[in-house]
């Protein structure tokens, strides 16, 4: 198959042509409603700083601080990234100081709680974990153990709305 499926080109063909099925019927967004069909109530930047440290303080109570945490319009998938992590150091005083930040891309201000979710729990395993190994993976999974399904489920969303321009309607 042609890498048509740019979000799932790692994936097997055979969950390849299984999406693309839905995307030529037209029901792929049908289908992750109906795996998903209540949407998170996280309305703004405060109410993501409240649910990020929440995951944090449950599962990751000694790393550093978070110093912001925020919604970004300015983070695209065309450059591969839904969420970032931060880590600024800067000269204070005489004192280097360092910041870590978390900015969710705005595409997750409308979807289910269990997207946003990933990609928080995510960023938040970077503050431990700055590559992309098993060990990463392996928190990952610790603190959402369906974390890989929804990771698969967040790249079949990312296909449909490059697609058809909206999956999930606002609040």
């Amino acid at each position: 198959m042609p890498n048509q499926l740019t979000y799932l080109a790692h994936y097997s063909e055979h969950l390849q042509q299984q999406i693309q099925q839905l995307l030529d019927k037209n029901k792929l967004g049908d289908w992750l409603r109906s795996r998903y069909p209540d949407l998170h109530t996280v309305a703004n930047d405060n109410d993501l700083r409240d649910y990020a440290m929440s995951l944090k303080n449950q599962y990751m109570k000694k790393t550093q601080p978070l110093s912001k945490i925020i919604f970004d319009s300015k983070i695209h998938i065309v450059n591969h990234a839904l969420g970032l992590h931060s880590y600024v150091s800067r000269v204070q005083g005489g004192k280097l100081k360092s910041k870590n930040e978390l900015r969710v891309s705005t595409l997750f201000k409308n979807t289910p709680d269990a997207f946003l979710q990933m990609i928080v729990v995510h960023e938040l395993a970077h503050l431990k974990e700055k590559q992309h190994n098993k060990a990463f993976y392996k928190l990952c999974e610790h603190m959402m153990p369906e974390y890989h399904q929804v990771e698969f489920d967040v790249r079949v969303y990312l296909t449909a709305l490059e697609r058809s321009g909206s999956v999930f309607t606002g609040k």
